[in-house]
């Protein structure tokens, strides 16, 4: 199958790019991924219980919200498929990449797939710690993102805890304190990894407790809405263990972008995150984009992800169309000696 333009990625980011390009009748296919991460299609939204800071609603379930902008990329016209692309070149034109077959094999269709311009939105997914009762509480209580989640009303005037010890750990903590009854910040080292200065306002705060040497060992509940209610600690120095009342949990160490796939292939930084020109998208390949929090390490929020893909849409429509422009000339090219050079008086 050949597509004007392949997207690959269902989180916000994508499905905007989706709709933009359906609306400009570029035709994409969209490629949502079959449980690609671990995760349902829709990306990290689906495993967030309530969305409060999406411009819009007042207050809808992640899965929801997905599932809303599923739907509206099908009614513009995107062709939605439910496999995971498992390999792509990017070395010539048109794209190449294959997919994996539907269910657990890990095998690759021998079909080649081929696309004029590529949009890349895969995401990234929060690292966890595999705490015993995580899976249990995760959507209720324990969290990867306080800015998306800390004001919702089951967190407010409520003692909250915070996992990690470098600049995010730091930045979540201090949003938290605007809404919780108190902070404790579990730090697994004597010291902070988080800049001086970050460092200096999480220990001058009067809302926050750090704890040194410190790691959680279990997510405990006993409220009646199934929420999480308290954390079991262990202190790294001594072994003592002790339970503390906490009605959150957020994780601040760290994202893994969904990138392996392009590695050697597409510009990453350190960590691997897809490198883009700022505000536009662009990687290091002509008509590759990229959008939402496989190129977004700081801000990793719902609506900058929608902002994204909506800018890799439009770029990638003007790709394509510079394409359009010069295909005459390649034809015209073509006829007469390839080259455009003058033949019998013509060019």
């Amino acid at each position: 199958m050949h597509s004007k333009l392949v997207i690959i990625g269902s989180g916000p980011a994508g499905h905007t790019a989706a709709i933009y390009a359906a609306r400009a009748d570029l035709k994409p296919v969209l490629y949502e991924g079959f449980l690609a991460l671990g995760i349902a299609a829709g990306g990290q939204l689906t495993t967030t219980d309530e969305v409060e800071n999406y411009p819009g609603f007042t207050m809808i379930k992640g899965g929801e919200l997905m599932d809303s902008m599923r739907a509206q990329s099908i009614a513009c016209g995107t062709e939605i498929v439910s496999q995971t692309v498992a390999k792509v070149d990017f070395k010539a034109k048109p794209f190449k990449y294959w997919l994996h077959p539907m269910g657990d094999d890990e095998s690759v269709e021998e079909e080649e797939h081929t696309a004029d311009a590529v949009i890349i939105a895969t995401g990234a997914k929060a690292r966890r710690l595999d705490l015993k009762g995580e899976e249990t509480y995760w959507g209720n209580g324990v969290s990867a993102c306080a800015v998306c989640d800390g004001s919702l009303p089951m967190f407010r005037n409520q003692p909250l805890v915070v996992i990690g010890g470098g600049d995010s750990a730091v930045e979540e903590a201090m949003y938290l304190t605007k809404k919780a009854s108190k902070v404790t910040v579990l730090v697994r080292r004597d010291v902070l990894r988080a800049s001086k200065a970050n460092a200096k306002r999480l220990m001058s705060h009067p809302k926050v407790e750090i704890l040194w040497e410190t790691a959680a060992t279990e997510i405990t509940g006993a409220t009646p809405q199934g929420t999480m209610s308290g954390l079991t600690i262990k202190n790294l120095k001594t072994g003592k263990e002790e339970s503390i009342e906490a009605r959150g949990l957020f994780y601040a160490v760290g994202h893994d972008p969904a990138t392996l796939l392009f590695k050697g292939q597409l510009d990453m930084d350190e960590d691997g995150y897809l490198i883009t020109t700022p505000g536009r998208g662009l990687t290091n390949i002509p008509g590759v984009f990229a959008a939402g929090d496989v190129q977004d390490k700081k801000y990793r929020q719902a609506i900058t992800s929608a902002g994204s893909g909506c800018v890799a849409a439009l770029e990638a429509e003007h790709y394509l169309a510079g394409l359009e422009d010069e295909e005459p000339l390649r034809t015209q090219a073509d006829a007469h000696g390839h080259d455009g050079a003058v033949v019998n008086g013509k060019i």
